[in-house]
Parts: C-alpha cells; sequence; structure tokens
C-alpha cells in the first residue's frame, strides 16, 4: 500500500473546510472579548493599534467598589433562590410526568414554550400592572425577581431533568426499589436522584449562566432599588471605558469558570457511572 505523503496530509489539514469554518466562527466569536480584554488591561489607550502600557488597576479597582461587591452578592441570592425553587417544584412535576401522568408531559411542554413566545418586556409590563399595589406590592422588591426568574429557567431545568428521568426509565427503576421493599420517597431521594444528578448538575449550571446575564427583568421590575449586576454595568455605562471593560470581562469570566466547573463535574460524574 503506497504511504501518503506528510506534506499532502499537511495540506488537506489547513485546507479542510469544516476546520476553516470552525475557526472562523471562533475568531468572530472571541475577537469582541479578547479587545475588550485588551482594553481592560490597558491604562492608556489612544489612537494607537495597542495600548500605550498594562496595568491591572481597574480590575483592582472594580473589586474594591463596594457598589459591585453588593451587587454580586444581589445577583447570587436572587439567582441561588431562584434555582432552589425551580428545583422544589420542577422536580416533583417532571418526575409525575414521567411516572404517574404521561398527558401532563404534553402539557409542560406546551408550557415550557411561553417563555420564548412571550417577549421580557410584555411579561415585565403585566407584572408590573399586577404587583405594582393591591395586597402583594412586590415591584422593587427582590421577591418579585425570584418567580420572574423561575420562568425563565423552566424551559431549561424541566426539559434536563425530563430527559434524565426518561434515560434512567424511571418507572423500572421505582418497580424494582418498591419490590426491594422502599417505600415512594425513599425511593426518589435513595435511588432515583442520585441517577439523574448529572442532568440536575447541567440544568442547575446553564440556567445559572441564564440568570447571572439576566437585565431587562432586573432592570423593569426593580432597577436601582436591588441592584443586580446587569443592572450596575447599566447605571455604570458613562463611567471610564476601562473600568465598565473589566466589569464585563469579570462578569464573562465568572459565568466561564462557573459552567467549566459544572462541565467538569458532570464529565467526572459519567465516568465514573461509565466505570462502575
Amino acid at each position: 500500500m503506497a504511504s501518503v505523503p506528510s506534506g499532502s496530509v499537511r495540506r488537506r489539514w489547513r485546507l479542510d473546510p469544516h476546520r476553516l469554518v470552525v475557526l472562523g466562527v471562533f475568531t468572530i466569536l472571541a475577537l469582541p472579548l479578547v479587545v475588550t480584554l485588551g482594553y481592560a488591561l490597558a491604562g492608556h489607550w489612544g489612537a494607537s493599534l495597542l495600548p500605550d502600557s498594562l496595568t491591572l488597576k481597574w480590575f483592582v479597582e472594580l473589586w474594591a467598589t463596594p457598589r459591585f461587591q453588593a451587587a454580586f452578592v444581589r445577583s447570587l441570592l436572587v439567582a441561588v433562590g431562584a434555582l432552589a425553587l425551580s428545583l422544589v417544584l420542577i422536580l416533583p412535576v417532571a418526575f409525575l410526568a414521567q411516572t404517574r401522568y404521561p398527558r401532563l408531559d404534553s402539557w409542560m411542554n406546551g408550557l415550557i414554550l411561553m417563555p420564548f413566545a412571550v417577549p421580557p418586556v410584555v411579561s415585565s409590563v403585566g407584572l408590573l400592572q399586577l404587583y405594582a399595589g393591591g395586597p402583594l406590592p412586590l415591584v422593587g422588591t427582590p421577591w418579585i425577581l425570584i418567580p420572574t426568574y423561575f420562568t425563565i429557567v423552566l424551559p431549561f431545568m424541566y426539559r434536563a431533568i425530563a430527559n434524565s428521568l426518561r434515560a434512567i426509565d424511571v418507572v423500572s427503576l421505582m418497580d424494582a426499589a418498591r419490590l426491594l421493599g422502599a417505600g415512594p420517597l425513599q425511593a426518589f431521594f435513595l435511588v432515583v436522584l442520585p441517577n439523574i444528578r448529572v442532568g440536575v448538575q447541567i440544568a442547575i449550571f446553564l440556567s445559572f449562566s441564564f440568570l447571572v446575564g439576566e437585565f431587562v427583568f432586573a432592570n423593569l421590575l426593580v432597577g436601582t432599588r436591588f441592584e443586580t449586576l446587569q443592572v450596575y454595568l447599566n447605571n455604570m455605562r458613562g463611567a471610564s471605558g476601562h473600568f465598565t471593560s473589566a466589569l464585563v470581562v469579570t462578569l464573562f469570566a465568572f459565568t466561564l469558570v462557573l459552567t467549566w466547573l459544572g462541565n467538569r463535574q458532570s464529565g467526572q460524574d459519567l465516568a465514573k457511572e461509565s466505570a462502575s
């Protein structure tokens, strides 16, 4: 069998259209972030192609700002509260839809499309009319953001959990647990929940990345009365461009690290399950 010259292999790799498309898309997506990072690290960037000097002053100033620290903590609290509410409500619904009430799954498949069909601005106007007064004046408080964010993460949370339950054949798993003497709650928490742990983790980290970047609901329903990270970024748009660039890079890095940790944990869990 004739051997292929190494030069032709390298030429084929370079001219592979699939790799060129992937490289082009990656370049388009990464270029704005690279420029933003460069501006955040620049001490001064005038009319030249490259910055005159590099410094970490803007990042140090950002993390030393009490207003940013407070907005960071508020965003974490609201996101964690919304995710906790989502798990408490969606886990039982997805479990019942896959075990006892199959028609509930078709209803949920239609319901999870509503957040995509109704724009956030329209939903915000309706929530303002509903909760601006009356017995539950929630507008301007963080309590309105938690159930509102629940509607954002509903599609991602329900679909990931439902797919995980369907993949493990939860009905057969529950029947086996009952044959061994486990009650319904015991079988759910000790048998079903550990088997869908990876799907739940993926749903949590994916939903968290959306909640950290949410701006419309937070700005219209609460605004500066409960300033989250995105609202803080909007309010600081008139400040130094270097400072706001450092803020954007920090938000991106925080979301990226959390996503990487979630993927790494999920990969380790899948590897352990495959080995066992």
